[in-house]
């Protein structure tokens, strides 16, 4: 695969379709048995509130990946991310419920650099709270 997007068609400011993902209990316990990360925090509620929680969050790469489906989807290749990096500001809480919580993702080119790779920076957020601060990529573009 190849980056569907030329280098020479993005502008510094260039918006990414926004995305939003659901996530729901079921969700982590899918994400859990294919990372191995089998935390109470992301599972237990009983746990969760007991070391301080407001309840089961998110695993926080599982938010991480979530987030750069916004690129990978843009860009048409994800092996064109060159770099990915994120901090977790807030945690990603998900009720006990039919609906889950929802991460809502926008991205938007914020530099051109050398050899055909721009960076995008991700803005991630939660019930109005940003769940990743300082998220960028890296991506080599057509």
């Amino acid at each position: 695969m190849t980056a569907k997007i030329a280098y020479d068609d993005v502008e510094v400011g260039t918006e990414l379709p926004a995305q939003t993902f659901p996530v729901t209990r079921a969700t982590l316990v899918q994400y859990a048995g294919a990372s191995g990360d089998f935390n109470p925090i992301h599972w237990n509620e009983k746990f969760a509130k007991e070391v301080g929680l407001p309840d089961v969050i998110a695993h926080g790469m599982f938010t991480m990946a979530e987030a750069i489906r916004v690129v990978t989807d843009w860009v048409g290749d994800p092996g064109a991310v060159v770099e990915y990096g994120v901090r977790f500001t807030k945690p990603v809480v998900v009720p006990n419920d039919d609906k889950g919580a929802l991460i809502e993702v926008v991205g938007k080119v914020a530099a051109k650099l050398d050899d055909n790779t721009v960076r995008v920076d991700l803005t991630a957020t939660s019930e109005g709270q940003k769940v990743l601060g300082m998220s960028r990529a890296v991506v080599r573009l057509a």
